[in-house]
């Protein structure tokens, strides 16, 4: 929908070089290819804590992105059950990472500095991320329903 409204393609060379967001991300070095218990429990951590990274990101879309707002409200909604609820799986729930309100406003702050002319590539930088993120999200949580005994 982004390429189509606001003519932002994935190959825009604009768009790479405005590259500078520091989204979440998970690796195979974070468990994403899980074999131990403790691999799992860092992969979790790590799942949680950039899912609650991904809500101010998530925040700025829904200002910014108007025509979308119910899609974009419920997205958010669902990214942070899905954060709480990953969280309490973790072994030691405390050492998921959960930005503070002075990070959150210091990064939603930022966000709403962006240049209108690169709003639309900054919307298309998070959503594409957030997509990768959630693919990962979803292989690593049906290992993990695969491999231990729990339920989402």
């Amino acid at each position: 929908q982004m390429c189509k409204k606001f003519t932002v393609c994935p190959n825009s060379m604009e768009m790479l070089l405005r590259n500078n967001l520091n989204l979440p991300k998970v690796t195979e070095e974070d468990g994403d290819f899980l074999t131990l218990l403790s691999f799992q429990d860092k992969c979790l951590r790590k799942i949680s804590s950039g899912l609650y990274t991904f809500q101010t990101y998530l925040k700025y879309i829904q200002e910014t992105f108007t025509s979308e707002n119910q899609n974009v409200e419920l997205l958010c909604f669902s990214t942070e059950h899905l954060a709480r609820t990953l969280r309490q799986m973790v072994i030691n729930p405390e050492e998921v990472i959960i930005p503070d309100a002075a990070t959150q406003e210091s990064l939603h702050t930022k966000l709403k500095s962006t240049e209108d002319w690169t709003v639309k590539i900054t919307i298309h930088l998070i959503l594409r991320d957030f997509t990768s993120f959630m693919e990962k999200t979803v292989r690593a949580v049906r290992y993990l329903k695969n491999t231990r005994s729990f339920s989402v």
